[in-house]
């Protein structure tokens, strides 16, 4: 069980790490990501709404009191992580890895969330 805990703690928080990265780079290089937004066919004006968005999601993963919002949050930056990933893909910039990383981290913490149901 102790291994189960660490496991989780340690994905979910390399996940953190990950998504936090992105959101400052959402809010301190604006002008960048809305080039990188533009260069996917995304708009910009998303920019801000989907880091709100990602820092909700995180508070409702690390939080134990929200189990269906959780799940809500799971699914969503499996989606997200995604479209990243294949966003990445199609115009070529080598960010598909950072992606394909956060989904591996994003699965082993659901995994191990629910093998845990006593945890956050």
């Amino acid at each position: 069980m102790k291994r189960d805990k660490i496991i989780f703690y340690v994905a979910t928080g390399l996940l953190s790490v990950i998504v936090l990265f992105s959101v400052s780079m959402y809010f301190f290089k604006h002008d960048d990501v809305a080039l990188m937004f533009t260069n996917f066919g995304y708009p910009s004006y998303i920019i801000y709404p989907y880091a709100v968005a990602k820092l909700l999601g995180l508070f409702a993963i690390w939080n134990p009191n929200f189990k269906t919002i959780k799940e809500w949050s799971y699914s969503g930056f499996f989606f997200a992580f995604i479209l990243a990933f294949f966003a990445h893909v199609m115009i070529g910039d080598g960010g598909q890895f950072t992606a394909l990383l956060a989904l591996i981290l994003l699965i082993v913490s659901y995994i191990f969330n629910k093998k845990n149901s006593d945890l956050i």
